[in-house]
């Protein structure tokens, strides 16, 4: 059972920075990890420790119940149909890069689309990019509202019967805002076309359900939802799993191996090649029964009150211009921001100089920058671990940075 305060179960929360308590608040980036999680790793390390499928041993029969019940756990968060549709991988870009290299390779030709928008993080943008390069397809992008959210007119606009593969951020790293990506999926399949998403930043978030939003793949991270870095997930509908050829080769994603040539496994080892990230995916696991517990639509439900209470607690502040939908019910839990005459990286600097950690940069996403006409923004973002009195810290430390600059 978890106990209220939630901020008790992060070890990294309780230290202090240049003399300050620590404030994360760069979960957008990579969040922290309850002592849940770090224990499930150094169980695996201490007592399971043995390569997975290969061996008949105790060890070996353990660590693969562990690294498979982790699957069945990744299958039932997002209520695949099935494990065989859950692929264990490095994170969101493996995820997206193996769907553009195998799926795209195979079923995008000369004079296809491509369709995506321009709030993609790179990794939902240079895969697509590269395949319509190599393919001499052609890449769309969804135009956005001002406000940076996507109109269904706009949509419909864009995907068209020479559209083979729609990809959508579930969410903005940048602008927060909540794709409505079952109503996307729904327009790329009346047109022949597959719906890719990028769960990075929905995952984590709110809950996920593949078969309601009836997307072909979706790729996230363990890192950005409590579990650790270098584990992710793609899920993908099984006929389309069965007709795809791996990306790497070795061991574990063979049938048969003769001299000249080879038979795959079946799924999901077929797109697993070598030994896995089993303490990852282990971890992962223990991260998804954490999340779980405190329940995913509280999880958002939260998110959606600090973002209003960090709306208004900015907005005060002169020469502050915020991005991304100023209704927090259809963003994540983050605040993207400038201040007049204060370089983003500036501000991130005189931040943790008062123990205060945010994001500043183009945060991978360029052509997002381009639409905003900036260069590079400051952003912080929340999860679980944090509260009212975090967004409190942040505003006094923005103002701080304000009247510094402005005498320096």
């Amino acid at each position: 059972m978890i106990k209220d305060d939630i901020r008790s179960y992060f070890p990294i929360l309780n230290q202090e920075i240049n003399g300050n308590p620590l404030v994360y608040l760069d979960s957008a980036a990579t969040s922290q990890k309850p002592i849940q999680v770090i224990e499930s790793l150094k169980k695996y390390y201490e007592f399971d420790n043995s390569n997975v499928h290969r061996g008949v041993h105790t060890l070996g029969n353990r660590a693969t119940d562990e690294y498979e019940g982790a699957r069945e756990k990744v299958r039932q968060f997002i209520n695949a149909k099935s494990t065989e549709e859950i692929i264990f991988t490095r994170g969101t870009t493996a995820g997206l890069n193996m769907v553009a290299s195998s799926y795209g390779r195979a079923n995008v030709g000369e004079g296809d689309e491509i369709v995506i928008t321009y709030m993609e993080h790179h990794s939902n943008l240079i895969p697509w990019q590269q395949l319509a390069k190599a393919t001499n397809a052609t890449l769309k992008y969804i135009e956005l509202e001002a406000d940076g959210t996507l109109s269904m007119d706009e949509v419909k606009k864009a995907i068209t019967s020479r559209t083979k593969i729609v990809s959508v951020t579930m969410a903005s790293n940048v602008l927060g805002t909540i794709n409505d990506v079952k109503a996307i999926a729904q327009v790329a399949h009346q047109n022949g076309a597959v719906m890719v998403v990028d769960g990075a930043q929905g995952v984590p978030h709110m809950k996920t359900d593949v078969q309601d939003l009836d997307c072909d793949f979706l790729a996230f991270s363990g890192h950005k939802m409590c579990g650790p870095t270098g584990i992710g997930v793609l899920y993908g509908k099984k006929e389309h799993l069965l007709n795809m050829e791996p990306v790497e080769f070795g061991g574990e994603m063979i049938n048969f191996v003769g001299l000249q040539d080879s038979t795959w496994a079946d799924l999901p080892a077929k797109f697993e090649a070598g030994t896995p990230v089993i303490a990852g995916a282990i971890g992962l696991g223990a991260a998804i029964d954490f999340l779980n517990e405190i329940g995913m639509d509280n999880i958002i439900a939260r998110e959606h009150e600090l973002s209003k209470y960090a709306f208004e607690n900015l907005s005060t502040v002169e020469g502050l211009t915020i991005y991304g939908p100023q209704n927090p019910e259809i963003r994540t839990g983050l605040v993207t921001f400038n201040i007049d005459d204060v370089h983003p990286h500036d501000l991130a600097t005189a931040l943790d100089s008062r123990g205060i950690a945010v994001r500043a940069g183009h945060h991978c996403a360029q052509p997002l920058m381009k639409w905003l006409n900036c260069v590079a923004t400051a952003r912080a973002s929340f999860y679980v671990y944090n509260n009212e009195a975090d967004i409190d810290k942040l505003a006094e430390g923005v103002r701080f940075a304000k009247e510094y600059f402005a005498n320096v």
